[in-house]
């Protein structure tokens, strides 16, 4: 074999490799902000249920009338966790108390609880499209 073909077949490898990471890195973000939101919604104070509605997650900036409670950015991709609205603005507050109300943390807690799975997730998603790249296409 030449080395322009070896060079060649190992460019095609690498350009798999790179669609099949970007497939894997972006399905185990959405899978682990899955989590991290639904641990959120179980751990939110339930009054009227709008905070607990409020919570969720979106590629890229939050929506509008709500904050980022957290932001993650792998290569091309950003995905933000949110909570808070129009009608439910008081999120923040419920998260870190007021100088009357105590704290009721639901982010924190979630996030505590799922930071080190959703890593290892991402990085199990790249190791694989790697093995996947190198033994060839399916």
């Amino acid at each position: 074999m030449s080395m322009m073909a070896a060079a060649r077949r190992n460019g095609h490898r690498l350009q798999r490799m790179k669609t099949l990471a970007r497939d894997g890195v972006r399905k185990a973000l959405a899978t682990s902000a899955d989590e991290m939101v639904g641990m959120m919604k179980r751990l939110a104070p339930v009054d009227s249920g709008t905070l607990r509605d409020s919570i969720g997650w979106t590629w890229g900036d939050a929506p509008e009338g709500s904050f980022a409670i957290a932001s993650a950015t792998s290569g091309e991709f950003t995905i933000t966790i949110y909570a808070g609205s129009k009608e439910a603005w008081y999120a923040f507050l419920v998260e870190y108390g007021t100088v009357k109300t105590p704290a009721q943390p639901f982010f924190l807690a979630s996030y505590r609880a799922n930071r080190k799975r959703a890593s290892r997730r991402v990085a199990r998603a790249v190791g694989k499209a790697a093995r996947e790249a190198v033994r060839g296409p399916a």
